[in-house]
């Protein structure tokens, strides 16, 4: 049973950082597509960055720069360093593997991902 967990959300201040993990279990971290997608209240479910199966990395526009992914095989985890947080980067973040990457509707749940995890709640204050 393939599982996606999040960890890492928390409320921070404009400027500061935090590290989003996706544990997954079920299945290798290295051999899936993941990402990371965000949505905040009354917004639609955002690609923020995903990484193939292969190593190629994508990053939104609103992220480049500022957000990095990485894979941990030992632990089977993808992770989500954001800096240079700001205000606009508040939503719930989600995990998804597996599917086509775009941007849309609502997560997590959204057809074209085939995992989603539950969500984690970054808050970034001014």
């Amino acid at each position: 049973d393939v599982q996606l967990a999040e960890f890492g959300g928390d409320s921070v201040q404009a400027g500061g950082s935090l590290k989003l993990s996706c544990v997954g279990s079920g299945f290798t971290v290295d051999a899936a597509d993941m990402g990371w997608y965000r949505q905040a209240p009354g917004n639609e479910c955002e690609l923020v960055s995903y990484m193939t199966s292969q190593g190629t990395e994508y990053y939104a526009d609103s992220v480049k720069g500022r957000f990095t992914l990485s894979r941990d095989r030992v632990k089977n985890a993808l992770y989500l360093q954001m800096n240079s947080l700001k205000p606009e980067d508040t939503a719930m973040y989600y995990c998804a593997a597996g599917g086509i990457f775009d941007t849309g509707g609502d997560c997590p749940g959204r057809e074209n991902m085939d995992y989603w995890g539950k969500g984690s709640l970054v808050t970034v204050s001014s």
